[in-house]
């Protein structure tokens, strides 16, 4: 055995090791979902609202925003965010601002000099942050783009209504045309000190504070128009109460439990109503403690962490029957959904059988969720008690696919384009839900890979027709939930080979082609968030964990003897595997372009876990080297 394979053999029971030791007695796999400052200062803010600023929590979230400002005084979304971020930076000195930060603070003068700066810059300011400043009445309803209310009314069968949009931008959209409506602001104390604060920071000289589209201009002002709207308001109000999750959060996300708590308050809610407290503790179960305090996190991510570190544990070699993984997989069964939600508007005629992002997630599925579940549960499919579990579950995703042959992440053929001529610039990643390179790669992959499909198969032809009609000319694919290209490159490539594509076929060699010239000198792979926001590949200065391993992994799905690029790929994630700098905790997650992108504490270990256990799977295995 060589020295490189012995390194590969520690760094496959070590990845294993730690794996397992981030397991709870439940079964679940806890590790942080890792995203911007954005979610603590709203926290704070939350805290002020309620006027419970005076405690430890209060402390942890200023003690995390602090550790995270940069030198200059900017905040950022990722390292090599040059210039800063300037939603970021406003988000966090407003919410510190409002939770008794001294404006003559060194730290606050310094963010006030680097607004200034991207102000100067043009840096746009994004929709969700403008949201915020209006809600707390820095801001007016009128200077933003608005919808009536009684777009509610409009049936979902009309060519234009709001269940255009996907399911998790209206669980945003809803409360904001509520607070629209309302003309609601909360006035914070502290409002007058806060105000004068950006004002001198140049932020109300923006370019990009302007009046936008106002749609609230065509409601009818007669009595039958008044009886509309205040139907309206009912509808949106009970649109909201019918989709809180059990823990009293919205759909499982701080961002919009966060303006749902607005609402309430604009709708007459008292401060101490029981749905906002109920909100206010399913936010607490979202708190992580860190080193350097507590991040107030977007979300959980129990069944996903815990899907996929089963995944990896499984496929790494661990035995079905591990106690361990018997625990993990009753997690999942328990929380595999069982009514029907949103996602039945336009798929009526199949029965609940996914799984959802989160672990206390009832009918908010998805299908990247719902694949890696059943990867996990198909080691199990032989036990008759899982058979009904197992055929929900692959009976729904396969439900799921659109009528393009791609696959969405929540819900079937949601990508109307009159949804890309609203006047919120960075609106157009989330207000669909069309078919995407790495939900239909992955997709692919799991009923190739584990159910033995192929081209025969309907689906999968369509899928494959779909991913080859979509390969950007260079090469690559683009992918939505990972940051960028290299992610969804990898899911296209893995998903196109299992289903039966070699490397002498023209997308399979053109993509790898393509990884191949984006290989650093280190032998791994690095990309930038920015690609995300750019569309088009921009290089990291350095590799990633779970960067290099998704490209590492793709190379070994498409060669069937390992070559020299592959085995620098595999020398340079072991390498990261000893390391603990910024490359292993750079955001390779993505979530709302430009102003949120997610570290997974997962990802440096059950992706570089999965790449190593191919590669010994299929290079190694049988041989001398054993």
């Amino acid at each position: 055995m060589s020295s490189q394979d012995e390194r590969l053999e520690q760094a496959i029971a070590s990845l294993q090791r730690h794996l397992l030791s981030q397991q709870c007695e439940d079964g679940r796999f806890l590790f942080c979902f890792e995203g911007s400052t954005m979610t603590d200062a709203y926290r704070l803010l939350l805290l002020q609202t309620m006027e419970e600023e005076e405690n430890e929590l209060d402390e942890q979230l200023r003690t995390r925003i602090h550790t995270v400002q940069s030198t200059d005084g900017a905040w950022r979304l990722y390292d090599d965010e040059k210039e800063g971020n300037l939603g970021a930076t406003v988000e966090s000195c407003v919410g510190l601002l409002y939770a008794g930060e001294s404006d003559g603070a060194p730290a606050m003068k310094q963010a006030q000099e680097a607004i200034r700066m991207m102000v100067e810059e043009g840096q746009p300011l994004g929709s969700y942050t403008q949201v915020m400043m209006t809600a707390l009445g820095h801001f007016k309803w009128d200077r933003l783009p608005a919808i009536p209310l009684s777009f509610f009314f409009i049936p979902p069968t009309f060519p234009i209504n709001f269940f255009d949009f996907v399911s998790y931008a209206r669980a945003h959209i809803a409360p904001i045309m509520l607070m629209a409506n309302k003309k609601f602001s909360m006035h914070l104390p502290r409002f007058e000190r806060v105000e004068r604060w950006l004002h001198q920071s140049g932020l109300f000289s923006s370019s990009h504070i302007r009046n936008g589209w106002d749609w609230s201009a065509y409601e009818l002002e007669s009595e039958g128009g008044k009886w509309i709207q205040k139907g309206a308001q009912r509808w949106g109000e009970e649109y909201l109460l019918h989709r809180l999750e059990a823990d009293g959060t919205m759909s499982n996300y701080f961002s919009a439990t966060f303006l749902t708590i607005l609402t309430f308050l604009a709708q007459g809610y008292g401060k101490e109503h029981p749905l906002i407290a109920q909100a206010n503790e399913g936010l607490n179960s979202y708190l992580y403690p860190m080193h350097e305090g507590w991040h107030q996190q977007l979300t959980d991510t129990g069944v996903w962490d815990t899907a996929l570190s089963l995944y990896a544990l499984l496929e790494s070699g661990l035995d079905p029957e591990a106690e361990e993984l018997r625990r993990g997989l009753y997690y999942l069964l328990v929380r595999q959904h069982t009514r029907k939600g949103d996602w039945a508007l336009r798929n009526p005629d199949v029965r609940p059988g996914g799984w959802g992002f989160s672990q206390d997630n009832t009918f908010h599925p998805d299908v990247d969720d719902t694949s890696y579940c059943l990867r996990v549960l198909s080691h199990y499919v032989d036990h008759d008690e899982q058979q009904e579990c197992w055929q929900r579950g692959h009976q729904w995703l396969i439900s799921m696919q659109n009528a393009d042959g791609g696959w969405p992440a929540f819900e079937r053929n949601t990508d109307k384009k009159w949804l890309t001529y609203l006047p919120y610039r960075d609106g157009n990643t989330v207000f669909s839900d069309p078919s995407m390179s790495d939900l239909t790669g992955r997709t692919l992959h799991f009923f190739a890979e584990t159910m033995g499909w192929d081209r025969s198969h309907p689906s999968i032809k369509k899928g494959v027709e779909w991913l080859i009609q979509n390969q950007e000319v260079s090469g690559c694919w683009f992918g939505r939930w990972g940051v960028s290209y290299v992610y969804g490159t990898w899911a296209a490539l893995t998903g196109l080979v299992a289903a039966g594509l070699r490397y002498d076929d023209a997308p399979i060699a053109k993509g790898v082609k393509w990884l191949l010239a984006r290989q650093q000198l280190d032998g791994g792979w690095g990309e930038s968030c920015a690609s995300d926001r750019r569309l088009y590949y921009v290089s990291l200065a350095k590799s990633t964990p779970s960067q290099t391993a998704w490209a590492l992994d793709a190379l070994i799905a498409t060669h069937d003897q390992p070559t020299t690029e592959i085995e620098a790929g595999v020398k340079c994630l072991l390498q990261l595997m000893e390391q603990e700098n910024w490359q292993t905790r750079y955001p390779t997650g993505a979530g709302f372009t430009g102003q949120y992108y997610i570290h997974y504490h997962s990802y440096r270990y059950v992706w570089p876990l999965l790449a190593l256990a191919h590669y010994k799977e299929k290079y190694l295995s049988g041989s001398d080297n054993q």
